[in-house]
């Protein structure tokens, strides 16, 4: 059985960084895009980075020059590190990662707290 798991979330406070990881687990191959969305209390499920299997990322527009998504595709493991962190980042992420057989998998998500 696919596993995503998320590692990496913490209380932090404005300013700093943290380093978001994503690790599959259970027989998943041919992964096209790896994903990041985020989901603050009462509010939906957005997007916020992703890459794909050759390396090219986007990202929604208020992470840019903020947030850097990567990947170690031997690893099936998605990175995201997320510099200058602001209280409005606060949320729980996820990881998503989508194959080229047109299989979704989510993670359980990882609070991110970022809080003087």
């Amino acid at each position: 059985q696919v596993q995503l798991v998320e590692s990496g979330g913490a209380l932090v406070q404005p300013g700093g960084s943290l380093r978001l990881t994503c690790a599959a687990s259970g027989g998943i191959f041919s992964i096209n895009t790896m994903g990041w969305y985020r989901q603050a209390t009462g509010k939906q499920r957005v997007f916020v980075a992703r890459i794909t299997q050759d390396g090219s990322a986007d990202y929604i527009d208020f992470v840019k020059g903020r947030f850097t998504i990567s990947r170690d595709n031997a690893k099936n493991t998605v990175y995201l590190q997320m510099n200058s962190l602001k209280p409005e980042d606060t949320a729980v992420y996820y990881c998503r990662m989508y194959t080229t057989y047109g299989n979704v998998y989510w993670g359980q998500g990882t609070q991110v707290t970022v809080s003087s």
